[in-house]
């Protein structure tokens, strides 16, 4: 979920627009991004809407599962699961991944609370020269700026959601809007945790979730099942596995020569955004290049790669 795609939304929003508000359905499939999408999208879909309404077919995590929350009633298929808001954060003060020094790793804002709590809770430290020499030891591994960064995101996300939530709770209902934060930022303690529409209605408290009927059901699996198959989403993408399939291996075992060898043009789509109206997808086009030697044994080959993005951009289909 990023920022570009809501102003390909308003175009779907406006387009052959009658006069005055009308009910709107949101077809979410979604492991997240970034999360000021949700308040930009929701308050831009409502500017349109008498009644909104999300449609949750499988997957709606992080910031989906934002938007889904400023929706007036939340359809949940079987198949469908929210997940935890807590953010993942992303900056250059971040620590460098080991395994890839080019890579900051993204810091968890449970990781962080976790680690608070180890301290307290299990290693029973209570004092607070103890309590100032624990975190000492973490601002030692994690950079302050990174630590402040992680409080703000938490902070950021608690507010997104809770304004998210104001748009059709009233003020009276203030007490449960803040169980419903507490929940999903801080309560489920892994942001990968699929929330199945019971545990949302039941154990998170989200009053809008509710069960589509039966035909609706099929529905909803019928177009997800659509989307699946055209973006291939249940192929993983190795592009180590494309390089190999059409590469050509040199043919002097041990010459010690290298050998380039490249792809194809090959072309992914990432995104849909689809309305009654038309059809916007976001393709990209690449190639996956590389290096093959032989060592000194028969097959004992050495690859090295890269994948190079060509063009990136929305088409219409």
């Amino acid at each position: 979920m990023a920022m570009d795609a809501v102003r390909k939304i308003y175009d779907h929003l406006t387009a052959k627009a009658k006069p005055g508000k009308r009910n709107i359905d949101l077809f979410i499939h979604s492991n997240g991004g970034d999360g000021t999408v949700p308040w930009r999208l929701v308050t831009l879909i409502r500017e349109f809407a008498n009644e909104f309404t999300v449609l949750v077919p499988h997957r709606a995590f992080s910031a989906a599962t934002l938007t889904a929350l400023g929706a007036d009633s939340i359809l949940m298929h079987p198949m469908g699961v929210l997940g935890p808001t807590d953010p993942t954060v992303q900056n250059q003060f971040n620590p460098k991944d080991p395994n890839n020094p080019n890579q900051n790793l993204g810091i968890s804002v449970e990781d962080v609370t976790a680690y608070i709590a180890l301290v307290k809770e299990d290693a029973g430290i209570q004092h607070e020269d103890e309590m100032a020499l624990a975190f000492g030891h973490l601002a030692s591994g994690v950079h302050p700026l990174a630590l402040g960064n992680v409080k703000r995101s938490l902070s950021q996300s608690r507010m997104m959601a809770r304004k998210l939530l104001s748009l059709h709770m009233d003020a009276k209902s203030g007490q449960q809007i803040d169980d419903i934060v507490d929940n999903l930022t801080s309560k489920l303690f892994y942001h990968g945790h699929p929330i199945n529409r019971s545990e949302a209605q039941n154990q998170v408290g989200i009053p809008t979730v509710e069960n589509p009927d039966s035909e609706i059901e099929s529905l909803m699996w019928e177009l997800y099942l659509h989307y699946e198959r055209d973006a291939k989403m249940e192929l993983q993408f190795s592009p180590s596995y494309e390089f190999l399939e059409s590469a050509t291996w040199p043919s002097k075992p041990g010459s010690g020569q290298g050998q380039w060898s490249s792809t194809g043009p090959k072309t992914a789509k990432l995104v849909y955004i689809e309305s009654e109206s038309s059809t916007d997808v976001m393709e990209i086009e690449y190639r996956v290049t590389g290096v093959i030697k032989h060592g000194v044994i028969k097959h004992d080959g050495q690859v090295t790669y890269s994948t190079i993005i060509s063009k990136q951009g929305w088409k219409k289909e």
